[in-house]
């Protein structure tokens, strides 16, 4: 059977799977990933380990399909993290500083003052903000070894790196777009991002398209030397891609540690209300444009409220959570301050409305509803921003298997979502642009009538109101700064 390998490289773990021609998933594997949080905000990976991780991955999914044949790799990967590494040895040069990590968000705070904020965004349709990359190459930089030839990357680029031997150093226009050093309009990397950021771009990938041959792999265990690496795309994107999501307006919502959402686009349209602009794809070198939302804190708030409620895991916080009606008290996971569309890194999580009637059930119904609220909110600052109606919205990722959690979303945000069965969506999406590479697939539209199982959630009558001004209040409360003796 021809097949795919596609891998998909996230924040807690790593997963593999094989896509056979018919566009069906036919052998997984995973392996967790390890993060660390060296300091409070601070949040980073061993690169070392992630590839590990991926190795260990593409083991299990091939033990699942012994008689397929590879005929290519794929590649989605977790976006706005990044590393850096020798150029002549490999050997890696840092840690994996997390797209969660706040570790710059001082020096996020002087490039504002200093007034670049207006620039870098129209020119890359990203805020300054600790999540995106531009800062945190510099800080890698800062720590280099004297005298070493050093590279700079997304993981696309560490994983493409690890494949070929360290023969190859590119990466998608996907992540690229994610980086703050990128150009949305003239689609390469931009001298005046290097200076404002203080980063070489000499130091950066070559930017491929998403569906380009990346390379050919190099002492992959069980992958035969010279498989060539036909796709390499940010997760979301893949799984924008995945859902067969090509219609301006049609969009996903991907939950995991965080969360994002995304819409795609007819043309470039200059980000506001809290959003940001990427590049979807890119094929054949025309990018297709998407707004995005990017939520910090999503599906990460659960197992540890299911810790504070002394749950055994977190489907015992969801059934408890689904015993309590909705409208208690309110809260705001945000540990790592708050992303989209709010864009806050001194927002702290709290509880809010707590009296001695509130129960257990209610405190977690709270946190699992801020799943939801965060999702409105996004897709109201997009709404009011395209002037255009909202297409078909799938939801994928772990908790998108949820029931209870998918309807809570549809209600809040008054609109049908598509709950596929298969959750890896990313992984299908990086797999489908190999195809399309390869031939396997002539064109997106038959992509989008690849087979898929699907369940469409339509909203339920709901007093939104009543539940928005809660959780206005609680955010208020968030986003309030109180001068402390400890702050002075």
């Amino acid at each position: 059977m021809r097949a795919i390998l596609a891998i998909d490289q996230g924040t807690t773990n790593s997963k593999a799977v094989v896509v056979s021609e018919k566009g069906e998933i036919v052998g997984r594997g995973s392996a967790p990933v390890g993060i660390a949080y060296p300091k409070p905000g601070w949040v980073e990976q061993d690169p070392r380990r992630l590839y590990a991780s991926v190795c260990e991955a593409i083991d299990a999914c091939l033990k699942a399909a012994p008689d397929v044949v590879i005929e290519a790799v794929a590649i989605s990967n977790q976006r706005e993290s990044v590393t850096a590494w020798d150029a002549e040895t490999g050997e890696p040069l840092g840690p994996v500083v997390s797209w969660q990590c706040r570790r710059t968000a001082q020096d996020c705070e002087r490039l504002i003052a200093e007034g670049h904020l207006d620039r870098v965004q129209a020119l890359t349709g990203l805020p300054l903000d600790p999540m995106f990359p531009g800062s945190k190459f510099r800080w890698l930089l800062d720590r280099m070894p004297a005298g070493r030839s050093v590279r700079l990357g997304t993981i696309d680029s560490w994983l493409v790196h690890c494949l070929t031997g360290g023969r190859r150093h590119v990466c998608d226009a996907s992540n690229a777009a994610r980086s703050q050093l990128f150009d949305l309009q003239e689609q390469r990397w931009s001298e005046e991002l290097g200076e404002i950021f203080g980063v070489d771009i000499a130091l950066l990938p070559e930017v491929l398209d998403s569906s380009a041959e990346f390379g050919r792999t190099q002492g992959l265990p069980g992958v035969p030397d010279g498989t060539p690496i036909m796709a390499a795309i940010g997760d979301s994107h893949a799984a924008l891609f995945g859902h067969g999501a090509f219609k301006p307006g049609d969009g996903k919502v991907t939950f995991g540690t965080g969360s994002s959402v995304m819409t795609t686009l007819a043309r470039f349209i200059p980000p506001r209300n809290g959003i940001t602009t990427t590049v979807a794809w890119r094929i054949k070198g025309k990018p297709t444009f998407a707004f995005e939302g990017n939520i910090l804190v999503c599906a990460a708030s659960l197992p540890w409220m299911a810790g504070i409620l002394g749950l055994s895991d977190v489907a015992a916080l969801v059934e408890l959570a689904a015993s309590a009606e909705p409208g208690g008290p309110g809260f705001v996971p945000a540990f790592v301050g708050l992303g989209a569309p709010y864009w806050n890194s001194d927002a702290r999580a709290l509880f809010s409305q707590i009296n001695f009637n509130t129960t257990r059930a209610q405190m977690a119904r709270s946190v699992t509803d801020s799943i939801a609220f965060q999702v409105h909110d996004v897709i109201a600052a997009m709404r009011a921003q395209s002037g255009g109606e909202l297409g078909a919205l799938y939801v994928d990722g772990g908790p998108s298997q949820n029931r209870f959690l998918m309807q809570c979303v549809s209600n809040l945000i008054e609109h049908p979502v598509i709950q596929c069965e298969a959750p890896e969506a990313s992984a299908l999406g990086a797999a489908y642009l190999a195809g399309l590479s390869l031939g396997l697939w002539s064109d997106l539209p038959v992509i989008a009538e690849l087979p898929r199982s699907s369940q469409i959630i339509d909203p339920e009558p709901l007093d939104r109101a009543v539940l928005l001004d809660s959780w206005n209040d609680a955010l208020a409360r968030s986003t309030s700064r109180i001068t402390t003796a400890n702050d002075e």
